[in-house]
């Protein structure tokens, strides 16, 4: 079930989910990744959200593994400086791709009166499709935001490379309209822009 984003006035049924903007993504060894902008993008989305005092969530990824670039003792697992949370902001932590496996995601935003849900974050193919297919399938309004998250490159049981991009448009190819609505930073903003002024 889907409504049209535009359709109320302020932010009040609205949630802006930050999925695993983590300092663990700079790491070498992921390759390289389209979109470089993904970040700013996020910030620029993040920052109009607080303007209006939309509720935000942030999602952390956790891994139990010592070597792990998401181990919580180093320091990949601190959220991004560009997206830093404060006080007030939700902040979940998760084991697996899924916001809302193992956590009290579902259950926040149904407290919360939450209906519709934008998404943004790393990584386009991981954690960002999967916590999307779960919202559009819970229920939820999901929206998300094509160039405010980005993949790396990947190599398939074949042995194929396929590079960021094309990981990147297959990832978003397969959400289109069954899961969410894609959309833009740009158009994102412009359709907040319209609610708001109602």
């Amino acid at each position: 079930m889907r409504n049209n984003f535009c359709g109320g006035s302020d932010l009040e049924n609205k949630a802006l989910i930050i999925v695993d903007v983590q300092k663990a993504f700079d790491d070498q060894k992921w390759g390289e990744r389209n979109n470089p902008n993904a970040e700013e993008n996020i910030s620029k989305i993040l920052e109009m959200w607080r303007e209006k005092n939309g509720q935000v969530i942030y999602i952390k990824h956790m891994s139990d593994n010592p070597n792990s670039v998401f181990y919580p003792e180093h320091k990949g697992f601190e959220i991004k400086d560009i997206v830093e949370p404060k006080e007030e902001d939700t902040i979940i932590t998760k084991k697996v791709n899924s916001s809302f496996i193992g956590t009290n995601l579902e259950e926040l935003l149904i407290q919360n009166s939450i209906t519709t849900v934008v998404i943004t974050g790393l990584t386009t193919p991981h954690c960002v499709s999967t916590t999307t297919r779960m919202s559009g399938n819970l229920g939820f309004n999901t929206y998300l935001v094509s160039d405010a998250t980005a993949a790396f490159g990947m190599t398939d049981h074949h042995n194929q490379y396929y590079n960021p991009d094309t990981i990147h448009d297959i990832s978003l190819a397969t959400l289109h309209d069954e899961f969410a609505t894609i959309l833009s930073t740009e158009q994102l903003i412009k359709d907040m822009s319209e609610i708001l002024v109602q």
